[in-house]
């Protein structure tokens, strides 16, 4: 079974910074794009950022120039740096791994269990 953990959400003022972690452990043969993902209340989930396996990336408009994704692949990791946060921001965000668990497995996708992202003075 993989398993994704996420970590890093809380209570920022508006104007400050965050940085979110997601690992994935468990069976994990080889891991290709991983993504951040956020859903504000009543609205439906949406693109946050997402990194491919050679590292290019692709953001929402509305992120542009403030977050950052990264990824450690010997720790089957994605960050989200996220830097000059507004109160728009506020929503639960969850990681998504594309991962095969087996050499003979088709790719999956895994979420984590969303951590709360709260921007607020």
């Amino acid at each position: 079974q993989v398993q994704l953990v996420e970590s890093g959400g809380g209570l920022v003022q508006p104007g400050g910074f965050l940085r979110l972690s997601c690992a994935a452990s468990g069976s994990i043969f080889s891991i290709d794009a991983m993504g951040w993902y956020r859903q504000a209340p009543g609205k439906q989930r949406e693109l946050v950022a997402t990194i491919a396996r050679d590292g290019s990336t692709n953001y929402a408009d509305s992120v542009k120039g403030r977050f950052t994704i990264s990824r450690d692949n010997a720790k089957n990791a994605v960050y989200l740096q996220m830097n000059s946060l507004k109160p728009e921001d506020t929503a639960v965000y969850y990681c998504k791994q594309d991962i095969r668990a087996t050499k003979w497995s088709f790719e999956d996708h895994y979420w984590g269990q969303g951590t709360q992202v709260t921007v607020s003075s």
